[in-house]
């Protein structure tokens, strides 16, 4: 059932792990296919997450086919369909994103590539892993945006592909990167809503949001 789905969710699964935005089992990547899921299962290391592990289930969490059950923030996951009708989801634990979530309350718009995440990244407060609570207030942090940190733990991006999804990790790892390279020299500047709606046009005009995955969250 939906072998190419999860081949598709296997290879995303290794790719964060290649990409240093996941370690052992801490992390977790969906898709969804209609009326079902496609999401990695609990316990999977994704640096060799095999396709044949990856579990389907419906849109209430049912496993319906997969030899494991599914993740246990299976609630985030199926918060980020129903709240903001996500294509995919990734939640990931990349060690500068995770280091910042231990500091801050949010990432401010250092550059302007931030559009591809809906602007400044807001920090969830904590909640421990694999509960409703953390679900809700890493949702509700989630507004308005495509990316967001949780306190002490790490991160969630979502998109309509699962390839804007991974890339938005990507990219929010990159930019606390550099927040944090330019918040040992001084502090670091910060871009305002008005250059940020000035940053969307540009694209527009040059059509080039599409490369950044740009849209309003």
């Amino acid at each position: 059932m939906l072998e190419a789905e999860r081949e598709r969710v296997a290879a995303a699964g290794r790719r964060l792990a290649a990409h240093g935005l996941v370690l052992g089992t801490a992390g977790n990547v969906s898709q969804r296919a209609g009326d079902l899921l496609v999401i990695t299962p609990t316990g999977a290391v994704l640096e060799r997450l095999e396709a044949a592990e990856v579990a389907v289930v419906d849109l209430e969490g049912k496993l319906v086919d997969g030899p494991s059950p599914p993740t246990s923030e299976m609630a985030l996951h199926l918060g980020a369909y129903r709240r903001y009708d996500a294509g995919a989801v990734v939640h990931a634990h990349p060690p500068v994103s995770t280091a910042l979530a231990c500091v801050l309350d949010e990432v401010p718009a250092i550059h302007y590539q931030m559009v591809a995440l809906g602007g400044t990244v807001r920090v969830a407060r904590y909640a421990t892993f694999g509960t409703t609570e953390l679900a809700e207030v890493t949702l509700d942090a989630l507004r308005d945006r495509f990316a967001v940190l949780m306190a002490n733990h790490g991160a969630l991006t979502y998109g309509q592909t699962l390839e804007s999804a991974v890339e938005r990790a990507r990219l929010l790892e990159w930019v606390c990167m550099v927040y944090w390279r330019a918040a040992a020299i001084g502090t670091p500047g910060a871009l305002d809503e008005g250059d940020l709606e000035a940053v969307r046009e540009q694209l527009d005009r040059r059509n080039y949001g599409s490369l950044l995955g740009v849209q309003r969250a």
